[in-house]
């Protein structure tokens, strides 16, 4: 099979999982790194592919847009937005070497969030509340991430923000998409301007990840929240499993 119809085939999936329950880089990134692509570039490739869909579902998720709690949207962006250019800074200094070493432990802080992220938010929102100073802090420090690496910042997002509201999961999902995209719009800049794209590769997820996420948006009005967390934890343990026996086993 074409490598170039594998890549699409994760760019469709990844998508639909950005837009569902976060996770997609879980897709996109052994994609690539399968079809070629150094480790680092796979990264910054997978965030230049996936931004298009991130952007089709918060546009689809526009009318849930508003305040969480008392902190100004304006304000989650700006710190966000600060936060991922920091972020893509320093993946752009990581060397590749050390990037395939750090890039396991990655995913598992991503797939731990992922299983455990709103669980955890509502444990501590039942003993603590936190001021929106804090919640600010706590939004550059996931730019930061977002920009770096992303995988599960969605979802980290929103464990945040459970401690400062009473909101359900499901109706920050429009935030989520939003400042998800905030925290990717400065890396992807940053990651064009640094000649890091692989573009044919990136170009060709683009457009399947782009459907994909307008797909998946529509289909996270109606899925069963529960088929799609299992079904997103089951491909995050899988490949990050593979990846610390490519990094540490060989």
């Amino acid at each position: 099979m074409s490598p170039l119809i594998v890549i699409a085939g994760a760019g469709l999936i990844a998508g639909m999982m950005n837009a569902l329950a976060g996770g997609g880089s879980f897709v996109t990134l052994p994609a690539l790194i399968a079809a070629g692509v150094p480790s680092v570039n796979a990264n910054t490739s997978s965030t230049v592919a996936l931004f298009p869909g991130q952007l089709m579902s918060a546009w689809t998720y526009r009318d849930g847009l508003g305040p969480i709690g008392s902190v100004p949207l304006r304000s989650l962006l700006i710190a966000t937005f600060v936060g991922g250019a920091l972020g893509a800074v320093l993946l752009l200094r990581t060397p590749i070497k050390t990037f395939d070493l750090v890039l396991p432990w990655l995913l598992a802080i991503a797939t731990v969030t992922l299983a455990l992220g709103s669980r955890i938010g509502e444990m501590l929102r039942r003993r603590w509340r936190i001021g929106a100073g804090a919640v600010l802090m706590v939004q550059f420090c996931l730019g930061v991430y977002g920009g770096y690496f992303g995988g599960g910042v969605g979802i980290m997002m929103m464990a945040v923000w459970s401690l400062l509201s009473d909101r359900t999961l499901k109706s920050f999902n429009a935030p989520r998409t939003l400042l998800v995209s905030a925290a990717n719009v400065i890396a992807v800049l940053i990651f064009i301007a640094a000649r890091s794209v692989h573009w044919r590769e990136a170009l060709v997820m683009l457009v399947a990840a782009a459907l994909g996420g307008y797909c998946g948006a529509l289909i996270g009005r109606r899925a069963p929240a529960g088929a799609v967390r299992t079904g997103t934890l089951l491909v995050s343990v899988s490949i990050t499993l593979a990846f610390f026996a490519r990094a540490y086993l060989e």
